[in-house]
């Protein structure tokens, strides 16, 4: 852990809050039970971000039959985990397992068949699961995995008690672990006592919201209450602002460049064009990817 002194504090334009996106109750896999958060009829996307699912639970039958064998390709999936334990196997001899705090960023590229399951039976699971678009130049590239125990992840300490983990970017002197060029992501999880303030630096061509997912934050100068379990959409500028309420906050900070690209999608699909998205499921359907 890095001990700092440094006030995430910047000059430049406040985000205001553009809009603000509760989450819904869905389930995927072979039944999870979850929060769509992007991806639903209120938030369908965010260029470049596809898709925001949390799951937490504590009772198995939400969350034991986990994610069987499924095809991806075209985007990325980002796969953080708070609580629990998580197994993940692909077609291509890949295997991995992650514990609380830990993240997975895999870019599936050409495509790839792969399966994620819990590997506890009882206790709390709990985490997040992003989908992050590819360029179109890029959505044919060679799978990828970038994984990261919790003690690869810097997590700064402000003298104001906020405490954040870097997952992808850069906060407070602090750069993330996770390489991600086409969209040169920010990945933030925040931790605010009662009445602590931060405030975070966003590139300014980037698309950015807040999810919170514990207590309730304050956001920009309009004061926006944020309760737990709801997104905001951030508005334009180089920095937003984050206040916590009496019982404290946690939430996460995410924002990217938006690709500004035409957006096909067919389940776990997602291509430029129509014919894109055929040729992807006839490849699966032949073996292919």
């Amino acid at each position: 852990m890095a001990e700092t002194s440094f006030i995430a504090r910047t000059e430049s334009a406040e985000r205001g809050v553009a809009r603000v996106v509760r989450g819904m109750p869905a389930s995927d896999g072979a039944g999870v039970r979850l929060t769509r958060v992007i991806g639903q009829p209120a938030l369908s996307e965010l260029d470049p971000f596809l898709l925001l699912d949390e799951f937490r639970s504590d009772n198995p039958g939400d969350y034991i039959a986990g994610f069987p064998e499924h095809p991806h390709r075209g985007f990325e999936t980002v796969t953080y985990l708070i609580a629990g334990r998580m197994r993940h196997e692909d077609n291509k001899g890949h295997k991995g397992l992650l514990t609380a705090g830990s993240v997975q960023w895999m870019t599936a590229g050409r495509g790839i068949v792969h399966s994620e399951m819990p590997e506890q039976e009882h206790g709390l699971l709990q985490g997040f699961q992003l989908w992050v678009n590819l360029p179109r130049r890029s959505k044919m590239t060679e799978p990828r995995y970038q994984e990261y125990e919790p003690a690869a992840i810097p997590e700064v300490r402000l003298p104001n008690g906020v405490r954040a983990r870097v997952i992808a970017g850069r906060f407070a002197e602090q750069q993330g672990p996770i390489d991600a060029a086409a969209t040169e992501p920010l990945y933030l999880d925040l931790t605010l006592p009662a009445g602590a303030e931060t405030e975070v630096a966003i590139p300014e061509s980037h698309a950015a919201f807040t999810y919170v997912f514990d207590g309730v934050a304050r956001l920009a100068a309009s004061d926006t209450r944020v309760p737990k379990g709801t997104l905001a959409v951030l508005g334009e500028g180089r920095s937003v602002r984050l206040r916590a309420d009496e019982d404290g906050a946690r939430l996460l900070v995410i924002a990217g460049k938006p690709l500004n690209e035409p957006v096909a999608r067919y389940g776990p699909f997602v291509m430029s064009t129509e014919a894109e998205i055929h040729q992807a499921v006839r490849d699966f359907q032949a073996g292919r990817l």
